[in-house]
């Protein structure tokens, strides 16, 4: 027997999704180990291993490829331990990461410190020279101060080296020159150069992207060689993968290359599985694990690419498939103020030492405590009864929450409950209401292992009324992994309009972004029959500051002039869906060039085509338990069903529970919930 796999790291729990022969899959999951994710990976494949009735090493070895979505990079930004860095800018230049790209939002709140730049000023080094908007050598590169800027980061101890020169997207010379210095003079110094990483126009973006790149070289190079070594040493031989956070895969010595790329990378693949589990075009995907809740968004069947991303106070400054997360997972923590007022969160109890019920020596009250309280989760059947939980202990735990709020311990944990459903609800609408889109139009796919024990309340505040809960859910990140194809970006400013479009010169740009990407599909080991290419342009309406992507096709003979006009179509249609508005007689300018090279890892649905056998006869049912419903006035005796046995075409009306392996669906009344052929629960009210 064959298998493919994919690793999702999580903040509470390690989820591994294995397919068998490219057809039935299970889930695995095993505790997240902080600080030594290598032997978190090595431990779910052990219990992978285990189920199958094989040794590591002989289970491996039957592993064709392994895809991973880390957490490293992102945990490494949140908490500030990225490597120090240095910083080579233009003279008179020193402070684009301080001053950013404008104003704050919050102009007028003087309570607001001004945040302190990703590198400070005295590892900022500014070099004389000087190449202009036309990409002419205005002053040349002082090559003195750049062994000056060597001297200065060798004695601040410097870990990596960022280098952004005006103008280095036009004409990269200068830039190219103080490369080459360093591998002279530092070879072993790891260097950023931005326009290699990030070719964009924006002065700050490339800055703020080349500096993050540098000081994530040293803590992903690491964990990559561990990772690397863990797996060979126990006999792994075959292809491995990682994530990005474009919404694809990468081998690992490309994201080498750039790390940047890794950040956010494991919630990008959410929304990658549930385009392949829906054919709806408009869909909110969301993931609730044990820190965090995730929310993205497929719009018109087509992922949310933002060059918006935010990390702290700083843009991560490259593209990135949309996902917005919040500190809410089964972990957050719950505490009253001195106000008398309930928080659940951000705080998370994390994988150690975890909610009060895993006993595993955490005290305070969380979410997972509470719908230990509720019913909602049977203690004695937790990950299938692999894990036993202590309601005793999560009882102590919320009854310090109780004793606060004067309540009794039910409703305190129902209070719990439903304050981490309202949170989860406002970033729902964040991605859909704050940008114009009515979520009662949307269909909903949600992901997690605790997110089936909180989807009823919140589709139902939110007016949704259908959705899905996949047979995976527990491991949809995971899931997308697998699904999930080698993907890469190449970019090139160009700036031209539709009066003067500079159709030849865009024509040669386009054909080397796509050698680019063939020569990278080429190293990723991808046979030329299952290799694609994408084109988008940035682009924007004359005197506009900001520019949108618009996807377009390229034909054998390249742009021509009558593709001109389809072009600039496609900005206004697609400048209307975003903003509502089109202004047909304004000039159309384009700024930056895209090509996506795309490998095809299956053969159509290949990954997903499992299926389930036809219910037949009775719906397996469990003994029914008190469960917390506050429409039929608090504890009240409920079904519970067995998932794992249940087939396809099953209807289930609520209230009722679901008990899978590694998930809890809680049924409201009025919700129906029926099975397709992969084992899907369809839901509706």
């Amino acid at each position: 027997m064959a298998f493919d796999v994919c690793i999702d790291i999580g903040g509470t729990f390690t989820d591994c999704v294995i397919t068998e022969d490219r057809g039935e899959m299970r889930i695995f999951k095993s505790p997240t180990t902080p600080g030594q994710f290598a032997r978190g990976v090595m431990d779910v494949l052990g219990l992978a291993a285990a189920h199958y009735g094989q040794e590591p090493r002989a289970f491996l070895a039957n592993v064709d490829s392994i895809v991973h979505g880390t957490t490293v990079s992102t945990n490494a930004l949140v908490e500030g331990r990225t490597a120090r860095v240095g910083l080579i800018c233009n003279e008179g230049h020193p402070d684009v990461l301080t001053l950013r790209e404008a104003q704050p939002k919050r102009t007028f709140d003087w309570r607001l410190d001004y945040p302190d730049p990703f590198v400070p000023r005295h590892l900022t080094v500014e070099v004389a020279g000087r190449i202009d908007a036309d990409g002419q050598e205005y002053a040349p590169l002082s090559e003195a101060d750049v062994r000056a800027a060597i001297a200065h980061f060798r004695t601040m101890e410097v870990e990596a080296v960022a280098v952004c020169l005006l103008w280095s997207i036009v004409n990269s010379a200068h830039e190219d020159r103080i490369g080459e210095i360093f591998r002279q003079e530092w070879p072993e110094m790891p260097v950023t150069l931005s326009h290699r990483l990030n070719p964009i126009p924006r002065e700050y973006r490339r800055t703020i992207s080349a500096a993050i790149d540098a000081s994530l070289h040293p803590i992903v190079g690491a964990y990559v060689g561990e990772l690397r070594d863990s797996l060979a040493e126990a006999g792994f031989r075959k292809e491995l993968l990682l994530a990005n956070c474009i919404g694809g895969m990468m081998p690992p010595d490309e994201m080498l290359r750039k790390p940047i790329y890794s950040v956010m990378s494991g919630p990008t693949l959410a929304p990658i599985a549930a385009s392949h589990l829906t054919e709806e075009e408009d869909v909110i995907v969301i993931d609730m694990g044990g820190t965090t809740f995730d929310v993205s968004a497929i719009r018109a069947g087509r992922l949310v690419v933002s060059p918006e991303a935010m990390f702290g106070n700083d843009r991560l400054g490259i593209p990135k498939v949309d996902v917005r997360s919040i500190g809410a997972g089964g972990g957050s923590i719950a505490w009253v103020d001195v106000g008398g007022l309930l928080h659940v969160g951000p705080q998370s109890a994390g994988a150690v030492p975890g909610p009060a019920c895993y006993g595993k020596g955490g005290t305070e009250p969380t979410v997972t405590d509470a719908n230990v309280i509720l019913g909602i989760i049977d203690p004695d059947y937790y990950l299938g009864g692999r894990i036993r939980l202590d309601r005793a202990a999560a009882e102590r735990a919320v009854g310090t929450v109780a004793d606060a709020l004067g309540i009794d311990l039910v409703e305190a944990a129902y209070t719990i409950h439903t304050t981490s459903n309202h949170h989860m609800i406002a970033a729902i609408e964040d991605i859909t209401v704050n940008e114009g889109i009515n979520p009662r139009e949307s269909y909903l796919v949600a992901g997690g292992g605790a997110t089936a024990c909180h989807v009823g309340e919140m589709v139902r505040e939110l007016g949704i009324t259908n959705f899905m809960i996949p047979k995976l859910t527990a491991g949809l990140s995971a899931l997308g992994g697998l699904i999930s194809e080698i993907k890469w970006e190449e970019t090139a400013t160009l700036h031209t309009d539709a009066a003067r479009f500079a159709g030849g010169a865009v024509n040669g740009l386009l054909e080397r972004l796509r050698e680019s990407g063939n020569a990278f599909l080429a190293r990723a080991g991808v046979p030329a029959e299952r290799r694609r290419f994408e084109y988008a342009f940035m682009g924007r309406y004359q005197y506009q500051s900001w520019e949108i992507e618009v996807p377009f096709t390229v034909g054998d003979a390249g742009l021509g002039e009558s593709n001109l006009e389809t072009l600039v179509e496609g900005f206004h249609r697609t400048h209307e869906r975003v903003y509502t508005i089109r202004i047909d007689e304004d000039l159309v300018e384009f700024t930056t060039w895209k090509v996506r090279a795309v490998g095809e890892r299956w053969e159509g649905d290949a990954v997903v085509r499992g299926t389930v056998p036809a219910q037949d006869g009775p719906l397996p049912q469990k003994a029914p338990r008190q469960i917390y419903v506050r429409e039929l006035g608090g504890l009240t005796e409920v079904p519970v069903y067995d998932g794992g046995s249940l087939g396809s075409a099953a209807v289930i009306e609520g209230p009722a529970v679901i008990e899978e392996e590694t998930t809890t669906v809680l049924l409201l009344p009025g919700m129906t919930a029926t099975t397709d052929a992969r084992g899907n629960y369809r839901v509706n009210f």
